[in-house]
């Protein structure tokens, strides 16, 4: 059986992540900080096991306090201010995955919807 490997990228390609194998989850999220963070109506992350991801290039971190409690430290380009990847401390063994930073339409679609009652009404799924 061949194992997936999967490489997303910032906007000018100098920041990649190289993920080996399917994602572990792939969610879609609709609170107020992922839509601030993608400047879209929602995020959409695909969670790895952190021993099957490889980061390569230069990043700058924010971390943030999640509604949880825990810590999220996001990791984006300095060039172009794409945020690539994240490391949630409340699941330290999985790095999520900016799904679009993949650029490709057939990545597997969120199995897992939250934060439902922040979604604008105009949007499907």
């Amino acid at each position: 059986m061949r194992i997936a490997m999967r490489t997303a990228s910032c906007a000018c390609g100098q920041l990649r992540i190289s993920c080996n194998g399917e994602p572990q989850l792939v969610a879609q999220c609709h609170c107020l900080d992922c839509q601030k963070r993608t400047g879209s109506t929602y995020g959409v992350a695909a969670f790895f096991a952190r021993d099957k991801v490889e980061a390569r290039g230069d990043a700058r971190t924010y971390r943030r306090s999640a509604r949880s409690g825990h810590h999220v430290t996001f990791h984006f380009c300095p060039g172009c201010g794409s945020s690539v990847f994240w490391e949630p401390e409340q699941k330290p063994e999985w790095i999520a995955v900016a799904v679009g930073c993949f650029a490709d339409p057939a990545f597997p679609a969120p199995a897992h919807v939250g934060w439902e009652d922040r979604r604008h009404p105009w949007v499907s799924g």
